[in-house]
């Protein structure tokens, strides 16, 4: 290579990929034109404006599990959702595809959570029932399509074709060919915005949305346990009756008979996070094998997810899973708190779809010439949009009383 080939090609993550790999060089493009950049890939580009936007920072303060001042150690959707981009890279690499386009859905997938968790998209849903609920998905598709006000030639990070149909279909298909939805109707902000730009809703999305995926599931089911046993809801006691956890806990004991428990719960998640990557590293490698695909388009027309745990470890899975909504997400200590987290989501969207006067300058302008639809939608904009500790500030300021999240 000589030096203006070497010059032209810094920067550049164009390194030899799968040929059922998403190709950067490829890409579909972005609903906006922009010039190409001379130092970054599409998806490496997509990866920073995700990094710089100001859903991504709010993520700091919005809930995992458990509320965010409850402890300054447990997860929240930041700090999940880097865990989540390593583990989405790790198995990237391991199946020869772009690393960035894996890590670029991995870090979005959650900018359209509510303060709260799954209650307050939960209680959100029920105040938007009457125009088209709400989902936190089709919320973080808003927000990098509309939402984000950062460019001076067009809303939102007008981010690539791929890293869009990523975060709208890295749980698979959402319609079959006649367009209905495959469970239930797809949301409304979903079908504004692929009326624009078709994002293929009855294909699987591509192999690094697939990583990213099940990258998710890897992390929340080691570090809820990591917060669970923080919590003391959790004990190694309780997770050594279980399949998974309790095979590795008895290795653990095995090796290191004075471990701490501290270290032993450590141990436990680094295991088990290991284990479940390396089976779906295989498992993938051996879908792979036996479809054989050409191209990209191959993994879209599988009809099956291809990056995925094998049939032992899906069943090990559940089986953790069921154990956590059990003696995690439905404890009563949990649950005690996620009751006055609903109460506060419920309590600000009666008051700002009552009084949008009451939601700051930029997001009450107008508000009083559309119809209930509009509104409604709006003011869920902004209330999707708190962080924890700003949702419990404008409840103090709005209501005489407010509920104690502890």
């Amino acid at each position: 290579m000589d030096s203006e080939q070497g010059l032209q090609n810094i920067g550049f993550g164009y390194r030899p990929r799968a040929v059922y790999a998403t190709d950067p060089a490829a890409s579909r493009g972005r609903l906006v034109a922009e010039p190409e950049s001379p130092t970054r890939t599409p998806f490496q580009r997509d990866r920073d404006r995700i990094i710089h936007s100001t859903a991504f920072r709010r993520l700091k303060h919005k809930t995992q599990v458990f509320i965010a001042h409850e402890g300054d150690h447990y997860r929240t959707r930041l700090t999940h959702s880097i865990e989540v981009a390593q583990i989405a890279r790790a198995l990237a690499r391991a199946l020869c595809c772009d690393e960035d386009l894996a890590e670029a859905i991995a870090l979005v997938h959650d900018f359209g959570h509510t303060p709260f968790g799954h209650t307050g998209e939960d209680a959100l849903d029920e105040r938007m029932a009457r125009w088209g609920g709400f989902d936190h998905n089709a919320q973080s598709l808003r927000i990098v399509t509309e939402l984000e006000s950062r460019y001076a030639e067009f809303d939102g990070l007008n981010l690539s074709w791929e890293t869009l149909e990523g975060l709208v279909k890295h749980n698979g298909p959402l319609t079959n060919a006649e367009g209905e939805g495959l469970e239930g109707p797809v949301p409304q902000p979903i079908l504004d915005y692929v009326a624009r730009h078709d994002l293929e809703l009855a294909r699987f999305a591509g192999i690094e949305a697939q990583c990213a995926a099940i990258a998710d599931d890897i992390a929340y089911n080691a570090h809820d346990i990591d917060d669970g046993l923080r919590s003391g809801l959790l004990t190694l006691e309780m997770l050594e009756e279980v399949g998974l956890p309790g095979t590795i806990l008895a290795e653990v004991a095995r090796r290191y008979p004075d471990l701490d428990p501290v270290r032993r719960g450590h141990e436990l998640m680094r295991r088990q996070i290991t284990a479940m990557v390396e089976d779906v590293i295989v498992a993938s490698r051996e879908r792979l094998r036996a479809l054989q695909p050409a191209n990209a388009d191959a993994i879209h027309d599988a009809g099956c997810t291809i990056v995925a745990f094998s049939q032992r470890m899906a069943a090990a899975e559940k089986e953790l899973k069921r154990f956590l909504y059990a003696n995690l997400y439905r404890h009563e200590a949990v649950v005690a708190v996620r009751a006055h987290a609903d109460r506060i989501v419920k309590d600000l969207f009666d008051a700002y779809f009552a009084s949008p006067r009451e939601m700051p300058e930029g997001w009450r302008e107008g508000l009083d010439a559309v119809d209930d639809a509009e509104k409604a939608r709006l003011v869920a904009d902004f209330l999707s949009g708190m962080t924890d500790t700003y949702a419990v500030k404008e409840h103090r300021r709005l209501f005489d009383q407010t509920p104690e999240l502890s």
